[in-house]
């Protein structure tokens, strides 16, 4: 069964740093594009970051770029999202997804349509 679940949020003062998880289960990572993805109240879900398939190419949105970073561990189903210099603009509620490829190689985009989405993790910033 393929399944996206996240963790990892909470509330932390601006300036600070959280890792969000996110453990895909029923499909190896080397065959699917994963991407974050933000939700705030009364805005539109906006796409952050995303990490492609079989070669880990990135992509960051400039919203978070030089501040998030993404990563993987393909033995574990891990995809990670490093956020640090947290602004209270970063409060939303965040997601991972997943855009199965097989062996056909598409680079990442937040812009792409994803097969599967996880529940979404709150992440809170303030003083």
């Amino acid at each position: 069964q393929l399944q996206l679940v996240e963790s990892g949020g909470g509330s932390v003062q601006p300036g600070g740093s959280l890792r969000l998880s996110c453990a895909v289960s029923g499909f190896n990572l080397n065959y699917a594009n994963i991407g974050w993805f933000r939700q705030a109240p009364g805005k539109e879900r906006e796409g952050l970051s995303c990490i492609s398939s079989s070669d880990g190419v990135t992509y960051y949105a400039d919203s978070v770029k030089g501040r998030f970073t993404i990563s993987r561990d393909t033995a574990k189903g891990m995809v990670y999202l490093q956020m640090n210099s947290l602004k209270p603009e970063d409060t939303a509620v965040y997601y991972c997804a997943s855009k199965y490829l097989g062996l056909v190689y598409r680079a990442c985009g937040v812009r792409d349509e994803y097969d599967y989405w996880g529940q979404g993790t709150q992440v809170t910033v303030s003083s």
